[in-house]
């Protein structure tokens, strides 16, 4: 038996069963292209809080799809990882997550943790980069010879906060960012965007166009609802918009008198499926190299310790808020 820190109930991160500290049954010995990775962090995203807020179906069910640690033991079929291994990765959401000791997890989706980070640091970035990462590169198809504009709405978030340094490191795009308070817009000015924007303000498209008259060249988007309105205003004909949220009430006909593209993005889809993944370690590897070169930082902004049912739900309080700037992590064991 491990410590893990399980879900038993949805609705409320107040009912006591919402997240549970528990004995559970260890992972069995690695085989195949598995790792058994000792977790030393874990960061909270929102879909932490959109699953746990659903609820188990049956039972219990461990929650958390960020992790850096420590490999253990490796299956036969390993070949990029042993013993000692420090490392960091998403997981994948039909596994056992990483609210636990130990956790079972493909070597695929795994990479070595940047070494000029600490393990708290590290797991604040995994999910968060492979979305921001496949929105930019997979499906706005950008890259070093990039130009134009950006336009990111829900920008001092987990993914808004890495997705900005990727495009200032990589491309030579600028970088339009949502924000309303002062110190999230403080943070994107630091991560590197090049015009803060007040999505509070009635006039948003006004600001948008002062800065870019012809319209935008991309947008990525953390909260689509209500949008599809100002979208179609501000983006450039053949402009394309890359999307994370689940809202499924979108008026996808008004973008076609621009002939506007529209993309998911779910950074789920490679491991859900079995297709492609030894992108998403490879992607993991160049961001670890991007960091131990000083290009992009952490964007770990809260640090809880240890990790608890406690503290994880202070941290998924915080995220359901909306208002959490940067990442929030949970670090150490009791």
């Amino acid at each position: 038996m491990i410590e893990a820190i399980v879900t038993r109930r949805g609705g409320s991160i107040d009912s006591p069963d919402s997240l549970v500290d528990a004995q559970v049954a260890a992972p069995g010995a690695p085989t195949g292209h598995d790792l058994l990775v000792e977790v030393k962090a874990v960061s909270v995203n929102p879909v932490d809080v959109k699953i746990r807020a659903a609820g188990p179906r049956g039972g219990e069910r461990i929650l958390g799809w960020d992790a850096a640690g420590t490999v253990l033991r490796v299956g036969e079929e390993v070949t990029m990882f042993r013993p000692g291994d420090d490392v960091y990765y998403a997981g994948s959401l039909d596994r056992p997550g990483s609210y636990t000791r130990r956790q079972l997890v493909d070597e695929r989706i795994v990479a070595r943790k940047p070494a000029s980070l600490s393990f708290a640091e590290a797991a604040a970035l995994p999910l968060t980069a492979i979305t921001a990462w496949e929105a930019l590169f997979d499906k706005l198809r950008l890259n070093a010879e990039s130009t134009g504009a950006i336009l990111v709405i829900g920008a001092p978030g987990g993914v808004g906060s890495i997705l900005i340094q990727l495009v200032k490191t990589l491309t030579s795009v600028r970088v339009l960012a949502t924000a309303s308070r002062p110190e999230s817009k403080e943070w994107v000015e630091k991560l590197g965007a090049d015009v803060v924007l007040d999505h509070r303000d009635p006039d948003l498209a006004g600001q948008i166009l002062a800065a870019v008259p012809g319209g935008v060249d991309y947008v990525f988007t953390a909260n689509s609802r209500g949008r599809i309105p100002l979208l179609t205003r501000v983006v450039r004909p053949f402009g394309q918009i890359v999307a994370i949220d689940d809202e499924r009430d979108l008026d996808f006909y008004a973008l076609k008198d621009k002939a506007i593209s529209w993309h998911w993005e779910f950074m789920f889809a490679r491991p859900r499926h079995g297709w492609g993944l030894i992108a998403q370690h490879d992607l993991l590897e160049r961001l670890a190299q991007l960091v131990d070169s000083g290009r992009i930082r952490t964007t770990l902004t809260r640090s809880l310790s240890p990790i608890n049912a406690a503290n994880l739900r202070e941290a998924h309080r915080m995220v359901e808020s909306g208002g959490a700037v940067g990442k929030i992590v949970a670090e150490g064991w009791e």
